[in-house]
């Protein structure tokens, strides 16, 4: 996953588990694609500042990641909800026992994931 997308994954799923100065810096970095002495002007704090402000950032919401695997268990429901949506566009033609038979299987991963 590219870095950018991976850190906004992370950030939208914990970052309110981050203080406001932290929220601050990261969305201004990662949302805002503001450069480090932009942040850093703004902020009132020296450049290696911002930057290890978000590296410990990144490091702290992957450390929750690890733990809580929010986002690994969104994504493999996503995509078993992808797979619904493409069982009922080939819904005609399947018999109703490969329509039951699949629709159970996702159906059962889904609250595998969800349990």
């Amino acid at each position: 996953m590219e870095k950018i997308v991976e850190q906004g994954l992370l950030y939208d799923f914990y970052g309110e588990l981050l203080t406001e100065h932290q929220k601050s810096i990261y969305e201004a970095a990662v949302y805002e694609d503001m450069s480090l002495t932009e942040i850093a002007d703004e902020h009132g704090i020296s450049k290696q500042g911002v930057h290890d402000l978000i590296k410990r950032c990144t490091k702290t919401l992957q450390s929750y990641e690890d733990k809580l695997h929010m986002i690994r268990r969104f994504e493999a429901i996503k995509c078993s909800a992808e797979e619904l949506l493409q069982l009922t566009d080939s819904a005609d033609s399947l018999s109703t026992d490969e329509l039951k038979k699949s629709t159970k299987e996702i159906s059962s991963r889904i609250i595998e994931e969800l349990t």
